[in-house]
């Protein structure tokens, strides 16, 4: 486990969240020192009795974010104890939204509209997003994929392990900002025009049916199980430790959920513990955006 984790971003991209999950799995989690105190904590050189999560906004008084960075650096080339700098990032219109549905204001826009107040801290934070270790771009998130990614990267369990995730989706409403690999299912026969499977979704019996009787099915999971199976274990040894597979299809809710769950299957088969997600099914649909401040 990483034992100290500067955590900032962009305000209301998810920070708070995650000092909560770290302190879910053991970390001390102290939110805005003032940037004095901060930088006297890292040039003390102790390393902290447990790992230590520290938050920094744009609230946090006297930050200068050209000198954090600068302080992340001295201390990792005088101490031995590891750090990791952590941005969350978000989209401004997502993070509009949240605001107006919070009935916040906006840190640095006190007195004007939300968006002055992103902009001018997205300009603010520009270096230390520059310098950061690990960029979370929470858009699309919902606080349980938060969750996840968090513990995959900074959990007690991340030196060394692959958190897997397959995504579904759909293509009418784009790519997974998370994945890292992509596979286009379009190809498949469509349950879409059969009007008795129109309704259902590739995790009903009578749709996998259907796709399976596509004569390239086989070929197609099979070709990508071998193409994954070798990947896996170097992504692993290359120190990545969350890994998103999305597979998608015109509708996210026939082929491409179809396809999830037979790769899942077979990767679970293999040794493997993938976490499922169909993104547009109608169960799923929505993203609890106030649950990503």
């Amino acid at each position: 486990m990483t034992r100290i984790v500067v955590v900032t971003g962009m305000s209301g991209a998810g920070r708070s969240s995650c000092l909560k999950i770290l302190e879910d799995v053991g970390y001390e989690a102290v939110d805005n020192l003032p940037f004095q105190l901060l930088t006297r904590l890292l040039r003390s050189g102790e390393p902290p009795e447990r790992p230590l999560a520290v938050g920094v906004d744009s609230r946090t008084r006297g930050l200068v974010p050209g000198e954090l960075v600068r302080e992340i650096e001295r201390f990792r080339a005088e101490a031995s104890t590891p750090i990791r700098l952590v941005f969350f990032e978000c989209d401004d219109e997502v993070l509009q939204r949240r605001y107006t549905e919070s009935r916040r204001r906006h840190p640095l826009a006190q007195d004007r509209p939300v968006t002055d107040g992103i902009a001018r801290e997205r300009v603010f934070m520009a270096p230390i997003k520059a310098a950061a270790d690990l960029v979370i771009d929470t858009s699309t998130s919902t606080l349980a994929d938060l969750r996840r990614r968090v513990i995959a990267e900074l959990g007690p369990q991340a030196e060394g392990r692959l958190t897997l995730t397959l995504v579904s989706f759909s293509f009418r409403n784009g790519l997974p900002r998370e994945a890292d690999i992509v596979f286009d299912a379009r190809f498949l026969a469509n349950p879409h025009y059969v009007e008795a499977l129109r309704p259902l979704t590739g995790l009903d019996p009578a749709v996998r049916r259907h796709i399976e009787q596509d004569p390239d099915w086989q070929r197609t999971v099979e070709g990508l199980e071998k193409l994954l199976m070798p990947l896996l274990p170097r992504y692993r040894g290359e120190g990545k430790s969350y890994l998103t597979i999305a597979v998608g299809c015109t509708g996210g809710r026939h082929r491409s959920v179809a396809l999830v769950e037979e790769l899942a299957s077979r990767l679970r088969a293999a040794g493997w513990a993938p976490f499922v997600v169909h993104r547009d099914l109608p169960a799923n649909g929505g993203t609890p955006e106030d649950a990503t401040r």
